[in-house]
């Protein structure tokens, strides 16, 4: 016990000189799209995954839940739209038993808003417009996720896990990062308690940016715009807790329920518990499993406080609805956030599938 309060502690102790340093100069929001999550089924509960986790999508969300992966191979897909149709989030995970006690998992995940048109050779040297001379570029944003679990049987099957993390971020030919980080993650089981940490960019996540200033120089003079030059963009260490229960109601009804809280050291945001060192952000779901072949899921996470045109402040939240169907070794989920517009973010359909593969005569 002695020697796991040190290293928490030594944790706390680079977090916070991490936190002190760094968060003047570096961007709020840094790398955000890897805060949305993977998996249908997590999404409709709310984003509220690190304790229960136990699939492929733990490399995204603890790689420590690896561990519980009950086939030889598996594999995940995941699409969902925003903002209308206008962004494409995908998502891939291949994650393989190694042997009884280590896992390892592969996840490839894109953002990307694409044929977005270049107007800048809109007109040609008369004046005249050409749309001919309209290209299209993409603004996307990709991460690989290298995850590794251990169960530590020393340690009272401790299970813990982590990633090696690769960003590519690109904008056309315009501009261009590249970005590397760890994450860590431990989930343990008491009786019927589920209990998990994940701790993102560890050591803060480094992105290098290269900027083609030389493209949007002309641009950028004319509508008294700075022109952007090279740099270093720091992604500073996120803090997850988690907990969950299962319910048995009945022989063929079961219930779980889970909560997550999201803490962020670049500052104070708009969550529910906020600081100007530190915010957390709570999310929470349940999800009603008949049979295990068929499940219904709710969950609610963005806790918002809003300020109204007459000044007035009131909070929003943003509720979510799922379905599951598991079909032998097929897993077909569908998750719709925001149901009614609660938050201030747009609704969502979301939709992932999972196939279990174990090998023959093993």
């Amino acid at each position: 016990m002695r020697v796991n309060s040190f290293f928490f502690g030594l944790l706390l102790i680079f977090m916070r000189v991490t936190t002190l340093s760094a968060q003047d100069n570096t961007p709020k929001y840094s790398n955000e799209f890897l805060s949305l999550g993977v998996g249908a089924r997590s999404f409709a509960l709310g984003g509220s995954s690190v304790a229960y986790v136990d699939d492929v999508t733990s490399a995204f969300w603890n790689p420590a839940g690896l561990n519980d992966l009950t086939t030889d191979h598996q594999l995940s897909l995941m699409h969902a739209s925003y903002f209308g149709g206008i962004a494409n989030y995908d998502y891939a995970g291949f994650a393989s038993s190694l042997d009884e006690e280590s896992k390892f998992a592969v996840s490839i995940i894109r953002f990307a808003v694409d044929d977005i048109p270049d107007t800048r050779l809109l007109f040609d040297n008369n004046g005249a417009i050409d749309y001919d001379n309209v290209q299209f570029f993409s603004s996307a944003d990709y991460a690989m996720l290298l995850s590794y679990a251990r169960k530590l049987s020393a340690l009272g099957d401790l299970k813990v896990g982590g990633n090696i993390k690769i960003i590519h971020r690109t904008v056309g030919d315009f501009a261009k990062a590249w970005g590397f980080g760890i994450d860590l993650g431990a989930k343990k089981t008491f009786g019927k308690w589920m209990v998990g940490a994940s701790v993102r960019d560890v050591f803060g996540t480094f992105n290098t940016w290269t900027h083609q200033s030389s493209e949007l120089r002309e641009v950028y003079t004319i509508t008294g715009n700075e022109i952007p030059s090279n740099s270093i963009e720091i992604t500073l260490p996120r803090l997850i807790l988690g907990g969950a229960r299962n319910f048995q109601l009945s022989k063929t009804l079961n219930l779980l329920a889970t909560a997550d809280l999201d803490v962020t050291f670049d500052g104070k945001r708009n969550t529910l518990l906020k600081s100007d060192i530190a915010s957390a952000d709570p999310r929470i779901g349940l999800e009603l499993g008949y049979k295990q072949i068929a499940f219904l899921r709710l969950g609610a996470n963005q806790f918002q406080e809003v300020k109204d045109f007459d000044g007035s402040k009131s909070w929003s939240f943003q509720p979510n609805l799922g379905v599951g169907f598991k079909l032998r070794e097929l897993m077909i989920d569908y998750a719709f956030t925001d149901v009614g517009n609660q938050s201030e973010g747009l609704w969502s359909h979301i939709f992932s599938i999972k196939v279990d593969f174990n090998v023959e005569g093993k």
